[in-house]
């Protein structure tokens, strides 16, 4: 017995020291090996990779190599080359990918986002710093000159601040610097300029600078590119001082806020190399007063005098044969457009909206010979005073992607023969004219978008606009078109903005289903019957729009960038009770009009489904019964309005909890009860409730404070001898129905219970059509 305990014992107190050892001496021993990386890390570092090419090695890298060649999916991420892991929780704490020759655009979404616990990302001798395009602040560090093999920094579309970083110009090696469209601010100084400079690129317009342009700028002899957009000057500037820049080739001086009147013959003399040149904004002179022999000869090939208040057609354009893009815009030029333009062969973009240009010159036999092949896509021409019927020439123009002549005086038809055009038009814009006739039914199957608003137009709508496949943008408004609503537009996949607004189309529009449909607008027309109760269902453009928005980083609607060209969608829509124009259309708008219109029964409760949408009009109709509570659900709602209706019942009080929303209008309708409380509500006019005989509550109390006698007092205020015989008689009928009622609700509660009859179910929201009783005030 007492052998057996020692033997135990013996055990025990060796197992004792063993563990005792193992933890005393854990760190003399090495660790077996295991797997460190977590796979969504490993992921990460993968896409990362894929984002870049491997490219050129940097002439400073001797002895580097790219270190991400050595990466691969099955291996432990934490034992690639330049990977270092937190060695307890395995996650990828630093990277070092110096030297790795990595080419390639650093993305603001780029993958590397998911490694939350990097601290430490070394990139060096990559010779780029892209920073562009993101919401940086604060001021550029001063210690950004210890890069000192950095040759491109690009910090464009950011919120830097601070005062003008001219110790940029201490880094020898850096050739491009654009800090475009931040907030700097202060005086512009460019401190120790080394000469002769290496910078080819600089660009910090569209920033909060002030004062003159300083004379050392003339030491960047080197310059390709200068762009000092919007500098506030606050005086008169020497232009002179960009005479040594004779190299430049693009020139960006627009908008800078000087009472000096530039010269155009004179800045181009400077330059015997210069492509590119925008003064757009600027007092400038460009008179036609020497012959085209005289000016100095040039190789323009972008021009841009937008709001520089000339009234003659800039001459000079005639010699360029490499003009491609000509922009004289929202000018005082009069008179007529010369024939001569048509033939410059290599001629792009055109822009001559806001002049007051009576016509077209038109091309005789032999320029006519020569303008069957021009180059033009882009034609803008609104708002002047052309006249007459659409020139025949522009069907001529075989690549024209844009054409834009709004806001003038045609009369006549759409030209047929601009069916030489359907396989490349793209936006076609002539509203505000006086064209008449119908809507050509072939001629257009490449559109994008097409806007014949407030003309003359009479007719159907063609059918043929349903293989217009590529159709985003549709508006007819303000014609004479006489048709039923047009559903089987629905079978179009892109089509985002429909407006048939103000013309004779009748009828119901049931079996409407648009899943990208963003705006809507089909007010004042002779629409009828009543609307389904899962009639938006499958509206899901505007109740999932973020998963429908493309990626890209442009925000508004248009035809996308093209050399440097882009083409926006306007739209006027009733926006809080007026007329909103919107020169731009932002991607993530949204808005419903159904106003000015027939329409009867319920409002559809499925309208709560729409969590997007901004504007919604349904004023001036029949509509009749409650407003669901499922309009709590329009999260971004801005503006409502449902005022001229036959609508009963209450406001819900889920509306009181729409923070965005900032105009309403119930006004005309048959309304009562407690009306929400919040903000919103307590800052809308008194006319907002008008003629809803029983709405009470502190936010009207609040609003409609100077009326003397509240709506809701009027309706149920009698004399005391009244009040006294109701009373009498409100007690006896009440004797009278007790019984029979509590027998008749017993039998109601057991169907309801039991039974659940279908119409007992409400998927949208409940039913608000109830009233209070005037004791409850």
């Amino acid at each position: 017995m007492k052998g057996s305990w020692n033997s135990t014992s013996t055990i025990s107190i060796t197992l004792y020291f063993l563990i005792l050892l193992t933890f005393n001496f854990r760190d003399v021993f090495p660790a077996p090996t295991r797997h460190l990386c977590r796979p969504e890390q490993r992921d990460a570092l993968l896409k990362f990779k894929n984002e870049f090419e491997i490219g050129k090695r940097h002439p400073y890298c001797t002895n580097g190599h790219p270190k991400t060649e050595s990466w691969g999916n099955n291996s432990d991420c934490c034992n690639w080359e330049g990977i270092t892991c937190n060695a307890k929780s395995g996650d990828v704490i630093e990277l070092d990918l110096r030297c790795s020759s990595l080419h390639g655009r650093f993305h603001s979404d780029s993958s590397i986002r998911n490694l939350r616990f990097l601290t430490t990302l070394d990139l060096s001798w990559l010779s780029s710093l892209s920073l562009s395009h993101n919401q940086f602040t604060g001021t550029l560090p001063p210690n950004i000159t210890s890069v000192s093999n950095l040759m491109e920094l690009d910090a464009r579309y950011n919120a830097f601040a601070g005062t003008f970083p001219s110790f940029l110009f201490t880094i020898p090696s850096l050739t491009e610097i654009d800090l475009s469209h931040n907030q700097l601010e202060g005086t512009l100084e460019f401190g120790n300029i080394s000469s002769p400079s290496n910078l080819l690129s600089l660009d910090i317009g569209s920033n909060n600078l002030i004062g003159p342009i300083s004379r050392s700028i003339s030491k960047l002899v080197n310059l390709e590119r200068l762009g000092l957009s919007h500098l506030n000057t606050q005086g008169p500037v020497d232009f002179s001082i960009f005479s040594h820049l004779k190299s430049l080739e693009d020139l960006d001086l627009s908008h800078l806020n000087t009472p000096t009147t530039i010269d155009l013959n004179n800045i181009l003399s400077y330059f015997k190399r210069l492509g590119s040149l925008d003064l757009s904004g600027n007092h400038v002179s460009a008179t036609n007063k020497s012959s085209v022999s005289d000016l100095p000869p040039q190789l323009i090939q972008a021009l841009y005098l937008s709001g520089c208040g000339i009234t003659e057609f800039p001459e000079f354009v005639r010699t360029q044969p490499l003009m491609t893009n000509l922009d004289i815009s929202n000018n005082k030029i009069k008179g007529q457009v010369p024939n001569w333009l048509w033939r410059l062969p290599n001629l792009f973009y055109v822009n001559l909206s806001n002049n007051t240009f009576m016509g077209f010159e038109r091309p005789t036999k032999p320029e006519l010979s020569s303008v069957r092949n021009p180059s033009i896509e882009y034609l803008l021409g609104s708002n002047n005073s052309f006249t007459g019927k659409i020139p025949s020439f522009i069907c001529e123009l075989r690549f024209l992607n844009t054409l834009d002549l709004s806001d003038n005086n045609f009369n006549g038809s759409i030209p047929r023969c601009m069916g030489n055009l359907k396989s490349t038009l793209s936006d076609l814009s002539l509203r505000q004219n006086h064209l008449s006739g119908g809507l050509p039914k072939h001629i257009f199957e490449s559109l994008r978008s097409l806007d014949v608003g407030h003309n003359q137009l009479v007719g159907k709508l063609p059918r043929s606009l349903i293989r217009f496949s590529t159709l985003e943008v549709l508006n007819v408004e303000s014609n004479r078109i006489n048709d039923i609503f047009p559903f089987w537009l629905s079978s179009l996949q892109k089509l985002q903005v429909l407006v048939l607004r103000s013309n004779a189309f009748h009828g119901p529009i049931h079996r409407a289903s648009f899943p990208m449909l963003r705006i809507i607008d089909i007010s004042n027309n002779h629409f009828n019957g009543t609307l389904p109760i899962e009639y938006f269902v499958k509206w899901s453009g505007m109740s999932s729009l973020g998963k429908n928005e493309d990626q890209s980083n442009e925000k508004y609607m248009g035809s996308g960038l093209n050399r440097g060209v882009i083409y926006y969608d306007s739209i006027v829509l009733m926006n809080r009770g007026v007329a909103l124009e919107l020169v731009r259309i932002l991607k993530i708008y949204t808005a419903i009009d159904f106003s000015g219109n027939k329409f009867e029964g319920e409002i559809p409760k499925s309208i709560g489904l729409l969590k997007e949408l901004h504007v919604l009009n349904l004023s001036n109709n029949a509509f009749t019964g409650c407003i669901s509570s499922s309009m709590g659900n329009l999260r971004e709602l801005e503006s409502l309005d449902v005022s001229q209706n036959k609508l009963s019942g209450e406001i819900p009080q889920e509306l009181g909890n729409l923070s965005y929303l900032a105009y309403m209008n119930f006004s005309h309708n048959q309304l009562s009860g407690l009306v929400p409380g919040g903000n919103q509500f307590q800052t809308q006019p008194c006319s907002s409730f008008e003629d809803n005989l029983g709405l009470f509550g502190s936010s009207l109390e609040e609003v409609c404070r100077d009326i003397h006698t509240p709506a809701s007092h009027q309706q149920y205020e009698t004399p005391e001898t009244e009040e006294e015989e109701e009373e009498v008689i409100s007690c006896i009928a009440a004797a009278i129905g007790f019984i029979p009622g509590i027998v008749f609700g017993l039998t109601i509660g057991y169907i309801l219970v039991f039974y659940k009859p279908k119409w007992f179910m409400n998927p949208f929201g409940r039913n608000n059509c109830k009233r209070r009783s005037t004791t409850s005030h």
